[in-house]
């Protein structure tokens, strides 16, 4: 019973950090612009593409073609929560998201992103 306390609390004490990051492909310079509400799902979009099971068609063929080794996950930014007042994470990171996107232009020949219709 002890060690499932401790489990427990490892879990409770486990930083969930929002954030924006990337997946590079160093072959072609081509990035993949996406942001999580916990950075520590960042290996299961690692595993995703190990397995061909992402949801971005583009990115998962060119992972498939070019190999593991040939990209490269990198954190952009993360949000920094405000200690006083109202803080929205959500909506905080969908901002940084998009101050992400409109900075990189992940689109066409330059990433795997695809514009979104207003």
């Amino acid at each position: 019973m002890d060690r499932r306390k401790e489990l427990k609390q490892q879990y409770c004490e486990v930083k969930i950090q929002p954030a924006v990051y990337q997946i590079k492909n160093t072959k072609n310079e081509k990035v993949f612009i996406e942001s999580t509400m916990n950075l520590n799902t960042l290996n299961g979009k690692r595993f995703q593409l190990k397995i061909g099971g992402h949801y971005n068609k583009m990115l998962q063929q060119e992972w498939d073609e070019f190999g593991e080794n040939a990209f490269s996950f990198e954190i952009l930014e993360i949000v920094e929560k405000k200690e006083d007042g109202y803080f929205d994470a959500k909506e905080a990171l969908k901002k940084l998201e998009k101050k992400w996107l409109d900075t990189l232009q992940p689109y066409d020949d330059r990433g795997y992103n695809r514009k979104k219709t207003p």
